[in-house]
């Protein structure tokens, strides 16, 4: 039998963060129930079908899931969602500070939108770039959607920055990491500036500097991550002009697999 998509121990996690919403009192169609839209939009996020296929069975259709998905975008569900579990590692000793990955990966863009741009890499297709800043042991801490023709290099701070402080454990929450470490697309003058002011080591090779330092065989765990965000068929392509659309994918794809970490070591 298929593993279910949502299972109870994951709604009672997600369904506290969800607004509330009063029911109408010029009645009309009962709202389709929460639960069943988180489920199709984690079905479309795992199959990548279009929105107007998703199957009745899961008693909402396509655009009503995609509604709640923009809405929940809106007000800060999925980050929050995936903050909770990153609490939850944290809480159990499960995130590693001593260092942070930062990677990124390109995919394409063939609508174009907002953060798109020619890739480069692609003979200038539109494309976009998924940028990941994760722990040392490649757990996502956060991700940044970006147009495939911006150098890596200037999402390094904002990543930094935006790592959230995480509660849970004795002490202050922490938000920093005690290094970044990336490839040589990372270095800069300015930004090793910056990471140093934020208390942080910077393990880059510098521009220019000969090969055979022996970082790149450490690149496992961003790499292993940024494959496990591909593995949702929805990120593997953007089908979506609206990049909040696109960006609220792309955090619950980090949240999942913060999931199954938890579960993984702990359960």
């Amino acid at each position: 039998m298929a593993r279910p998509l949502l299972t109870d121990e994951l709604w009672l996690v997600i369904e506290p963060g969800l607004p509330r919403v009063r029911p109408s009192l010029l009645g009309g169609r009962p709202r389709a129930s929460d639960r069943a839209c988180v489920s199709g939009i984690l079905f479309v996020l795992r199959t990548g079908i279009p929105w107007e296929d998703l199957p009745a069975e899961f008693g909402c259709c396509g655009m009503t899931c995609w509604r709640r998905l923009r809405d929940w975008q809106k007000v800060g569900v999925w980050t929050g969602l995936h903050r909770v579990l990153l609490e939850m590692l944290h809480e159990a000793d499960q995130i590693d500070w001593s260092r942070t990955w930062v990677d990124s990966a390109s995919v394409r863009a063939g609508r174009g939108g907002k953060k798109t741009g020619p890739n480069p890499s692609d003979c200038r297709k539109p494309g976009s770039q998924h940028h990941v800043a994760s722990d040392a042991r490649g757990t996502p801490l956060v991700p940044l959607l970006g147009a495939a023709n911006r150098p890596d290099g200037e999402h390094l701070i904002p990543l930094i920055d935006a790592i959230p402080a995480l509660a849970g454990r004795r002490g202050r929450p922490r938000r920093r990491p005690d290094a970044a470490q990336g490839d040589r697309a990372y270095h800069s003058r300015a930004r090793v500036a910056a990471l140093r002011q934020r208390g942080v080591e910077k393990i880059i090779a510098p521009r220019g500097s000969p090969h055979g330092s022996g970082l790149g065989a450490t690149r496992r765990p961003i790499e292993r991550t940024l494959s496990w965000l591909h593995q949702f068929r929805r990120l593997r392509v953007r089908y979506d002009r609206r990049a909040d659309i696109h960006e609220a994918f792309l955090t619950l794809g980090c949240a999942l697999i913060c999931w199954r970490t938890y579960v993984s070591r702990l359960c």
